[in-house]
């Protein structure tokens, strides 16, 4: 075979491995993205049609009416049903519209399908606030509006969360994390606030400035992640500290025990381990859930979660940071995020303030 006939074959070969080895590589490619397409979350999903009993499709007469324990007003529908709930001394209003699926797939099979839409009022409810104009300005811009609840926000931070930036450049979401591990390479380093998840100095409504922390730049510990979503993103007042100026305090205890929002299940029982609730029937989504966790802590509250309704398995679950996912979850590692039965979290759960 002559010297030419050898080098075309050999070309031909070379391209025929070359074209086998990009399809491979196209091949992997695309598995890997399924891969990780199916490891990021749900975090919203929009249902046009929903198919829960608790329907907010109404276009009959709707009604206004006052419930106890806790005090709060209902509106109604034409067939009975609740299409808001405003509860006296809270901002947080709980609208009904389009369903939607929140899930966690790389860290649970846990699935909430609510049409529950948690949002901010300007001003703490009263007893007939329907009436006054501040309110109907405000319900006819949020009754069936699909922007970002407290829930997307929340959801916005879990693993595989996308990357948001602000108009200059800052992400302002995004996959969290609790914190950085400690010199011991087993714990996690906590009092990771908003402003270290930033990355940039934040001025209170008090002129407190507070510096971030290079080492804690996109960490969020449990309190953080509330402060972030409640008040960096949906704008609840905060506080710099637990003490300093008004607003939302800083840690889990700060906020359990501070006057801020109605208290819907108050603290019970002897401390420092109190006792867990008897009834928790009188939550409602939104409502921010409050854990006595360790013993080294004295009486303080040790972890704050977003309390999220009930799943599809008919468990009442929540969201929140935690140091065995390292970040914002409704997952099972650690303890599975439920307020039922008598898993790790659902012995601990102690007392809920609605803000």
């Amino acid at each position: 075979m002559s010297a030419k006939k050898t080098s075309k074959k050999r070309g031909a070969l070379h391209a025929v491995t070359v074209l086998a080895l990009l399809g491979a590589s196209a091949y992997l490619t695309v598995e890997l993205r399924k891969e990780e397409d199916s490891k990021a979350p749900a975090v919203q999903k929009v249902t046009d049609n929903p198919q829960l009993e608790n329907s907010a499709e109404d276009t009959g007469a709707r009604t206004w009416e006052r419930l106890k324990s806790p005090e709060r007003t209902v509106l109604r529908g034409s067939k009975g049903q609740v299409l808001a709930t405003f509860t006296d001394g809270a901002r947080t209003a709980t609208l009904k519209g389009p369903s939607r699926t929140f899930s966690e797939p790389a860290n649970t099979t846990s699935r909430v399908v609510t049409e529950d839409w948690v949002r901010l009022m300007p001003e703490p409810w009263r007893q007939g606030a329907e009436k006054e104009q501040w309110f109907k300005d405000w319900f006819k811009q949020n009754y069936g509006s699909e922007e970002d609840d407290i829930f997307a926000i929340a959801f916005q931070y879990s693993q595989g969360a996308p990357i948001k930036k602000d108009d200059e450049g800052i992400p302002y979401a995004g996959d969290a994390v609790f914190g950085p591990f400690k010199q011991d390479g087993v714990d996690r380093l906590e009092q990771n606030d908003f402003y270290d998840y930033l990355g940039i100095p934040y001025t209170f409504r008090d002129g407190t400035t507070m510096q971030p922390r290079k080492e804690r730049y996109r960490a969020l510990d449990c309190s953080g992640f509330m402060r972030m979503i409640w008040g960096y993103r949906a704008r609840y007042p905060l506080r710099a500290t637990n003490v300093v100026g008004d607003g939302l305090p800083r840690t889990a205890d700060g906020m359990a025990r501070s006057t801020v929002g109605a208290d819907i299940i108050k603290l019970q029982g002897p401390s420092p381990w109190y006792q867990r609730p008897a009834n928790i029937d009188v939550l409602q989504p939104g409502d921010l859930l409050f854990f006595k966790m360790d013993h080294r802590t004295g009486n303080h509250m040790d972890h704050v979660a977003l309390y999220l309704g009930v799943d599809t398995d008919g468990h009442r679950v929540f969201i929140s940071s935690r140091k065995e996912v390292n970040g914002p979850t409704m997952g099972d590692k650690g303890g599975a995020s439920r307020i039922d039965g008598n898993g790790f979290y659902a012995q601990l759960f102690r007392s809920a303030k609605r803000l």
